[in-house]
């Protein structure tokens, strides 16, 4: 499982000209599933991201986690995550999740953020969003479940 997370002021994402989801400080996740992910996965994720201490406290050193801050998340599901774009211009998705799969890993992370108390807004699973992100810092950060970065 791949997710790409952004530090933002703000952020919100759209299906079809509708917002659907908004949130103000706090963090946007895009989550990539990948073929053989599991629940453990998931949720190994869903604690790494809760726990990660990359805003700033009162000294101006990034020290505080999103509960720390009274923070929101903004989940999108990217299966794009895992494209390998290593031959050719054109990526290959084999290593993506079958929908079903990934939506089902998808639920578990969601899941799992809302039991820790995080206030979690969604993008549509499957649909074309547009996403608008006001990143902060600008801080992003790369997180694999299989800790291959």
């Amino acid at each position: 499982m791949r997710a790409v997370v952004q530090r933002v002021t703000e952020a919100d994402v759209a299906v079809e000209g509708k917002v659907n989801g908004t949130i103000g400080k706090g963090f946007v996740v895009l989550l990539g599933v990948e073929d053989g992910d599991s629940p453990a996965d998931a949720i190994y994720m869903a604690e790494k991201i809760s726990g990660l201490r990359v805003f700033e406290d009162e000294e101006g050193k990034m020290n505080l986690a999103l509960s720390d801050i009274e923070g929101q998340i903004l989940a999108i599901s990217q299966f794009t995550l895992l494209g390998d774009a290593r031959k050719g211009k054109r990526p290959s998705f084999i290593r993506a999740a079958r929908p079903e799969e990934a939506n089902d890993l998808y639920r578990v992370f969601v899941d799992n953020l809302k039991e820790k108390g995080h206030p979690v807004e969604e993008g549509i699973f499957q649909a074309e969003m547009n996403v608008r992100i006001h990143n902060d810092g600008p801080v992003t950060i790369l997180l694999d479940s299989r800790k291959l970065f």
